[in-house]
């Protein structure tokens, strides 16, 4: 598997669990306010894969958990294997993704490999396009939305909210998509260089009165939904 980053410890990143985080190098996306740049165009210098399960077994009595983060971890080839080497230690696997990747979504679910998926719903349908630079089958992301919502034993929805690209009704229009999920998460837009697009770097992100009337709306639509990065 290509390992483009490595965090020996977080406290944030698995919800009420510490744990290590691995990044994949390399995406199927090309979204504007990626700050992962390196990892989304497959660029980022890569850690053998046994120097890093090697470090997490040494610490697997300290560690309750691995984020498997990117780049699109889903567009890893080995995926499955490397998780299975994670659970064999003991230890939950929360997976990243962007959700373009169903099927193997479903094997690593249906093998209970993963114990909590967080997916980026990137915007509403009629936008998919433009804020992730491709062409997207939004018939594969449907079916990762119905994957989690029916399999995943813990899961989160979250949107970053891109000043100039999405607005309000765009984030009611993904929450109504998204009715009935356990928990959707709305993501202050922060500038961290480089990004995918530069262009972006100069962009203001929305005032927080902005984000809260937003949340207010949405709420509704969900058992748990709060905003992040605030």
């Amino acid at each position: 598997m290509k390992i483009g980053g490595f965090q020996k410890t977080s406290l944030l990143d698995y919800p009420d669990r510490i744990s290590a985080i691995v990044w994949t190098s390399g995406c199927n996306f090309r979204c504007p306010f990626c700050y992962n740049k390196n990892l989304a165009l497959g660029t980022a210098e890569l850690f053998p894969n046994d120097e890093i399960l090697s470090f997490i077994s040494k610490r697997k009595e300290q560690l309750e958990g691995v984020v498997i983060s990117g780049g699109e971890p889903l567009i890893q080839e080995d995926i499955v294997d490397f998780v299975k080497r994670i659970k064999d230690l003991g230890l939950l696997v929360k997976i990243d993704t962007n959700g373009a990747f169903p099927e193997k979504l479903s094997e690593l679910l249906e093998k209970q490999l993963v114990d909590y998926v967080a997916m980026d719903v990137k915007a509403p349908r009629k936008k998919y396009r433009q804020i992730t630079g491709v062409d997207v089958d939004l018939t594969k992301i449907d079916a990762s939305i119905n994957f989690i919502k029916t399999t995943a034993p813990s899961y989160e929805f979250k949107t970053t909210f891109i000043p100039g690209f999405l607005k309000k009704e765009d984030i009611v229009e993904i929450a109504e998509w998204l009715k009935g999920a356990d928990a959707y998460y709305l993501q202050q837009f922060k500038i961290i260089k480089p990004l995918v697009s530069s262009t972006l770097e100069t962009a203001i992100p929305y005032p927080r009165d902005y984000l809260y009337d937003t949340l207010s709306t949405i709420r509704p639509f969900f058992i748990s939904c709060a905003l992040r990065g605030v």
